[in-house]
Formats: structure tokens, sequence, C-alpha cells
């Protein structure tokens, strides 16, 4: 169906406005609904609004823009409001260029907003900086909402320049801001709330989603590949129906194909939990706050919509949008497209040798992670250690782990974790949130060089080394992304799986897992390019007690 033709379309409408239901059918002129006129009968499918995740970084998918909406719509997803924060990181304005050009003229909600913290913090190497100034101009376009999660929590609070001055920007633009705000509630809340932020998806538990939402802000329940939240937080669809939106944050190519925001849908109706409520979570709220013109199946809004066969299992038989049928139950209509292939790689491979570390006490801080957590925390152990060197302890599940920045010539910083529970092997990325760089565990030295090694001859991607045996999964665009639709990363992320599997790791994902050791502004212990990080008074620590 073209955007000009007139369709009609039948089945029981789901009027989360009027919070009914009942048989109808929908004309649809010019890519809008002209007409609704009731059967009175009960039909045999469900039109209902379609899905919006309100808040996702597309890098995490290793998707291009265009080929995640192309995945995402056969779960009845029609938008994202997508953080670029990850490329951005890489490759600055260029990166979000990226993002906007390769997202245009696709039958799809492209909500883009400009990333708050590029660098993340002033502690580790990234491959751009956007500062005020820059955000200023960059939130003037019209191709770009919002800005993007405020994660320099300490910043906001403690007034930095370059912080406040990005907060007053977007009030200026009269566009609004997203939080990032792990740590607690009370006064700082209140005061990170005062300066104009607005959501927040790092609520752990139901009484921090309680009190964001007492305080005005609105809780995106998260539901990702590693960090899960919606069965703590789920009672808030009915205490604070109006301030809930639904999100994934970071998904993966595995993720993606099974599900996205269905899933929660499915979910919380399965709980018990009000339909409409539920429905204006997966959509509605996200729309009206970002101001996203998506319609609600109301006589004059755009034609958007989804047909599934009932309202338990969500399953999704089409996805229109602006009247344009874009999945329909076996087929995706988006516009082909060429990838271009920016990317940022400075640096040569790296000998056995430069990963060694000396044990020059007998007590060292290892970084203590848990499955689908992103917080760790510090326990403190005595080194394994190999002719006065710190070594990896498969028995003690303690294992090396190294960052390495990818941007210029630098040594690299050493740590170690427990929690992975790998018992051979070596595993390295330049998926290392929030900067970048190159981020490797290992059970041997010479493993792990030759996994870092291969990402950084192959300019970006995820290397599983198992003694001789190796697999590779490219990723040319930043280092993040590969130009692959999704099914065909899937394959290829299937192997590194297997592969992954041979490791003996206890995590649901490893991969995931490893993507977020690096990430300084979450607690309490990460190891950034630069050394050791104590997330909590957000300053640099020592390995060695």
């Amino acid at each position: 169906m073209n955007k000009t033709d007139t369709k009609l379309v039948r089945g029981n409408l789901v009027d989360i406005i009027s919070r009914e239901i009942y048989g109808a059918v929908v004309t649809i002129s010019n890519g809008k609904i002209s007409k609704i006129e009731r059967t009175g009968i009960v039909e045999s499918n469900y039109i209902l609004p379609g899905f919006i995740d309100a808040h996702v970084h597309i890098e995490s998918s290793m998707c291009t823009p265009l080929n995640f909406g192309a995945a995402a719509c056969k779960h009845g997803t029609i938008g994202i409001v997508a953080d670029p924060h990850e490329i951005a990181n890489v490759l600055g304005v260029e990166g979000i260029d990226f993002m906007v050009n390769n997202a245009k003229e696709a039958p799809f909600y492209y909500w883009i907003g400009v990333p708050s913290c590029v660098p993340a913090t002033p502690f580790e190497s990234a491959g751009a900086v956007i500062d005020a100034a820059t955000t200023e101009k960059l939130l003037k376009r019209e191709d770009l909402h919002f800005l993007a999660e405020m994660m320099n929590y300490p910043g906001v609070l403690n007034k930095d320049p370059e912080v406040i001055g990005k907060l007053n920007a977007a009030k200026r633009a009269n566009k609004p801001v997203d939080g990032h705000f792990p740590t607690g509630n009370g006064k700082a809340l209140e005061e990170y709330i005062a300066n104009g932020i607005t959501t927040d998806h790092e609520c752990a538990t139901l009484e921090e989603g309680r009190d964001r939402c007492r305080n005005g802000m609105f809780v995106q329940i998260r539901e990702g590949s590693a960090a899960k939240n919606f069965n703590a937080l789920h009672p808030l669809l009915k205490e604070f129906p109006g301030k809930v939106m639904f999100c994934s944050d970071d998904i993966h190519p595995n993720t993606l194909m099974e599900r996205h925001i269905n899933g929660l849908v499915k979910r919380a109706v399965g709980l018990g939990y009000d339909v409409f409520d539920v429905l204006r979570a997966a959509s509605y709220n996200q729309a009206k706050h970002y101001s996203i013109p998506a319609g609600f199946l109301q006589v004059g809004d755009n034609a958007d919509f989804i047909i599934t066969e009932d309202l338990y299992s969500f399953t999704v038989k089409s996805t229109f949008v602006k009247g344009v049928c874009i999945y329909d139950g076996s087929n995706v209509s988006f516009p082909a497209k060429e990838t271009s292939r920016p990317n940022r790689f400075a640096i040569d491979p790296i000998t056995v040798s430069d990963l060694g570390i000396k044990a020059i006490s007998d007590k060292m801080r290892v970084i203590v992670c848990s499955d689908g957590n992103l917080d760790t925390f510090e326990e403190i152990m005595e080194p394994t250690t190999n002719g006065g060197y710190a070594v990896s302890d498969t028995t003690k599940d303690v294992i090396k782990m190294v960052v390495l920045n990818r941007y210029q010539k630098a040594a690299p910083a050493i740590g170690f974790i427990k929690g992975t529970g790998i018992k051979r092997g070596a595993m390295a990325q330049s998926i290392t949130h929030d900067s970048h760089n190159i981020i490797a565990i290992g059970t041997t030295d010479r493993e792990l060089a030759d996994a870092i090694n291969e990402v950084i001859i192959n300019k970006g991607g995820i290397s599983v080394v198992n003694g001789e045996e190796k697999e590779t999964l490219l990723l040319p665009v930043a280092g993040l992304i590969s130009p692959l639709p999704l099914d065909q990363i899937d394959i290829q992320y299937k192997k590194l799986e297997s592969k992954m599997a041979e490791l003996e790791t206890t995590l649901s994902s490893l991969q995931m897992t490893l993507s977020f050791m690096s990430l300084l502004v979450i607690p309490a212990i990460k190891l950034g390019d630069k050394g050791l990080f104590d997330g909590k008074n957000f300053r640099f620590t020592n390995l060695f007690v």
C-alpha cells in the first residue's frame, strides 16, 4: 500500500485515549486515519498503537539505524528514542550525522537526541569531545530532538560549568533532557531533577522508581539484554501509569531477533495490569513527552498502528507507519541504502610482554561482576603470581582484564575481574561503554594478546580466542556497527556465542557484561583505559592495596 492509497482495515480497535475496545473499520487516506466506523461486532484481530522504545542506544544491536528499524518493526515497534552516545564518543558530530543520515527516508520514527556526555567522564580517553557550545548548536537542529541522558550526575550536583551549559542549552531550545541517576534517592535526586532532567532508566528498586515518579520524573522501565529492571519496577504501571515508559536501553542482536517492546507488553498484561495503562507505557507516554508525531488511532492522526491476533500473546501480524505497511507478517518494506563506514583506530598490535603486571603487594582490588547487573563491587584478594607477576587464576574465578586506548598509543590498563566463570581462552572487543576503547579478558596473556590484536587489525569487532582457534565478528562502522542486516549479524553472533561457550562462562552474556566493565559512571569499581576507577567517589584507585 502506498501512502496516497485509500485502504480499509478491520479489527477490534484498542483506543487508549477513550480506554475502550470495539469492532471497527478504519479508513486510511494519504497516510492518515480519515474515518472510523464501529461495526458492532467482535472482530477476529486487534488494531492497536505501535510501540515506541523510550530509550535505546542503537549501536548495542550492532545494526545501522535503518537495519534496526527493519528488525524492530517485526515486533510492532514503529519508533525509537535513540541516544547516539556510543558512536559520538568515537566519531563526535560525524557519528551523530551518520545515524541521522542513515535513518533518513525510512518509514519509522527515529527520534534522535544530542549526547550529553562525550566523553562520558574526563577520566577516560574518547575519540571526540562535544562541549557545551557544540551542544547548543546541535540542539538548534530540527533533526535532533532532546538532550540525551545526563550521566555526569556529579557534574550536575557540583554545578560543573560545562554540564550546566548543556542543560541550559536544552532549556533554551525547549527540548527535554534525559537522566541517568543510579545512586538512590533523597536531596541529591531532588537537586538533579531541579536542573530540568525529566527521565531516568537507572532505577534498580521499586522505591527508587516511586521516588522519581513522586518528584515528577518519568521512569523508563528497562529490559535490555544485560540490564533488566522490569521485575523490580512493574508495580509502577498501576501506581503511576502516566509516568512510566518501556525501554530497552542496550539490546543485543540475539535479543532483538526474539523481542523488543512487545516482550514487556506481553509480560505486563500477563501479570494482570490494565491493558490501556500498559499500552500507554509502550507508546503514548513517550510520544507525548518527546513530541513524537505518532498516531493513536484517532481520526486525523497519522495511520500508525499494528495488528495482532490477540491481547495476550501480542503476536504481530502487520505494522503500519503513516499508512504504509512496513511489515506484513512475512516481509519488511524498508528502503535499501549503501552504508558508509566511518571509523577511528590509531594503534598498532601489541605484544604479550605489554600485558604483564608486577604484583607489588599481597592484596589487590578485584572487580566483582554479576549476571544481569551493570553495578559491580570491590573485593580485596591475594593475587596469584607467576615469576612475580599477577596472573589469572581460574580456580578462584579471577581473570585478567585489559583496557587499551584505541585512539592513541598508550600502555594498557590492567585489572582483574571475578564473576565471569571462564576457564580458558580470551575475548576482546571494541565495544566498551562509553568511550569504546578495547576491552579484553583472558586466562593467558598469549590468548589475550591474540584476541586484542584481532580487533586492532580489523579496526573493530569482537574476537574470541581458545588456544589456536578464534572467531571474530567484524564491526567496520566506528568499531561498533556492522553494515549487515540483523539476521546476518545474528548468525555471526551465534558463532561467537558458541565459541564463548567453550570458555565456560557462567554469565548469560559474557560479551554484553564485559562491554559495561569500563563504564565509569556506574558504581562501584570499573577499569578505564587510564586505570582502576572508584565509581562511588569518582576517582582513580590503585590495583594493589
